[in-house]
């Protein structure tokens, strides 16, 4: 497990120098937090409190409030992902609400009445936020090649050229968008513009054999886009498969120090223990300077901000002041597209201005993680251990805690227990996409949160996981684990039946 360390308030407050290469350096901080740096009682108080367990006998202190005071109860319905940060103050509770009619808001077409909600597309894949993200959760991947691909989106992209390289980010791999189908494929439109795509996924089974005489299927996806529109693909096109994430804890996330996350990378493997998990380091539209990636699948997006104006624009073509163009995801090949009505270059400038947009990433931030269950059942007491010992937790960080913030009182100095650490790591053939974001290969994904997996059935009806939904339930999700991750997948393998569903039962538990 790579040894974990905690800069002085200096280092924090002045920003961080972390090596990405033996000839390359790379200045990265906090500068989309106003925070408080720490004392040094703190950061060793914080490194006392985040130590792995050594005694699985008894739940650690605070570990059923995953999200720190900010925890939600469990509630019996599917809107356990739909409450508000339990500490946020009552002042506030008004603005979440605000924010969440902007997630739900249906958008139509421009020229409209309903100015406030006019610009859709005219490419889409969604006509609202909660359309991929219903009521906080997991989208879904076709099951059949007549479902649809609401919540499910293809991205694309061709390698870039020198022109496209961002050369104050180290190792950046350059792409840029398909020409004629831009950054993602768009499977609905407005009339008068032909959707550009329809989205087709088929499945073929593997079967894996587990010690004990189990054995699992597994589906292995084939993503074809049919019926292209606006010609034929590039000959170097890139896909990626993407299943709309759980929106839960967003805001902790964001609220955890660069530094306590950059403290946990080993490019090299330089302590022996085959984990080299990497930083993304993405550019930012708001700062205009590197900052590290959190967000995305492969930590593409350095804020939350960003994250979302990136989601109107691409998902909803939607503009914002980050994501300016009124068309959204249209390319300049798409002449009827650019040049179709739109609802920007009004009162509001764009079609989300700075207060819409800011008021929806508030929502986004609060959407609270839902209390542990079953902490102290000997079941799950068993599966901890057994996820420490196989060496889960080197990738899936059990704890940090976040930073001071005088104006995110919800968010400020919070224990929180989303058990990832929001690096890359190789995954494996069996997972790779081949298409690289920023400084993830094609091979590298970040480590995904597990706070509140247990619920995805309860949220959103189904138990399908890993980025493009082909995992059929935890377990499978674990046996498509390759690269970094093989001799932990293989441990599991050969655990006994007894074991293995101890461990899936801690899962469900957080």
């Amino acid at each position: 497990m790579p040894a974990i360390s905690f800069p002085s308030a200096t280092g924090l407050a002045t920003g961080l120098l972390i090596a990405l290469s033996a000839s390359s350096a790379q200045a990265l901080d906090d500068r989309h937090l106003n925070f408080t740096p720490r004392t040094d009682a703190e950061t060793a108080r914080i490194k006392a409190v985040t130590a792995f367990p050594t005694d699985f006998s008894a739940p650690q202190k605070f570990e059923a409030r995953p999200g720190g005071a900010a925890t939600a109860p469990v509630r019996r319905d599917n809107l356990v992902f739909d409450q508000p940060s339990a500490n946020l103050p009552s002042e506030a509770g008004l603005d979440f609400r605000l924010g969440e009619a902007m997630f739900d808001k249906l958008w139509v077409s421009s020229p409209s009445s309903t100015l406030a909600s006019d610009g859709l597309g005219p490419l889409f894949n969604a006509r609202a936020c909660q359309s991929c993200h219903m009521r906080g959760g997991r989208g879904h991947a076709p099951e059949t090649p007549e479902d649809d691909a609401i919540s499910f989106a293809l991205k694309l992209s061709i390698p870039g050229t020198e022109g496209d390289q961002i050369h104050e980010i180290a190792e950046f791999l350059a792409t840029r968008p398909e020409p004629n189908y831009g950054t993602q494929f768009q499977d609905f439109s407005l009339p008068g513009h032909p959707a550009e795509a329809r989205i087709e996924v088929t499945y073929e089974t593997v079967e894996v054999a587990l010690a004990g005489g189990e054995n699992v299927t597994l589906r292995r996806p084939t993503v074809t886009p049919r019926d292209l529109a606006y010609g034929p693909l590039h000959a170097d096109v890139m896909f990626s498969a993407r299943v709309a994430p759980q929106m839960i804890g967003l805001g902790l996330l964001e609220a955890i120090p660069a530094a306590d996350i950059l403290a946990n990378a080993d490019p090299d493997d330089l302590d022996g223990d085959g984990i080299s998990g990497r930083a993304n380091i993405v550019w930012s539209r708001e700062f205009q300077r590197p900052m590290l990636g959190r967000f995305g699948l492969k930590a593409g997006s350095p804020t939350l901000r960003q994250q979302t104006a990136g989601a109107f624009s691409t998902d909803i073509g939607i503009s914002t002041s980050l994501f300016p163009a009124g068309h959204g995801n249209c390319t300049p090949l798409q002449e009827a597209c650019v040049a179709g009505p739109h609802g920007d270059k009004d009162v509001r400038v764009f079609e989300v201005d700075d207060a819409g947009l800011d008021i929806t990433t508030f929502y986004t931030a609060n959407l609270a993680v839902p209390a542990r269950r079953d902490v102290d059942d000997p079941q799950v007491l068993r599966g901890k251990q057994l996820f420490f010992d196989t060496g889960c937790a080197s990738c899936h960080q059990p704890s940090y805690v976040t930073h001071r913030l005088p104006d995110q009182p919800a968010q400020s100095f919070q224990l929180i227990w989303p058990y990832t650490d929001m690096l890359l790591h190789d995954m494996g053939e069996g997972l790779a996409d081949h298409r690289p974001e920023a400084r993830a290969t094609g091979r590298e994904w970040r480590t995904p949160p597990l706070w509140g997996v247990g619920l995805t059935e309860r949220v959103s009806g189904h138990n399908t996981f890993l980025h493009d939904g082909r995992a059929e339930s935890l377990l499978e999700a674990v046996l498509w684990h390759g690269g970094e991750a093989e001799p932990m997948k293989e441990q599991v393998v050969q655990m006994s039946p007894e074991d293995r569903a101890a461990l899936i039962r801690f899962l469900e538990s957080l």
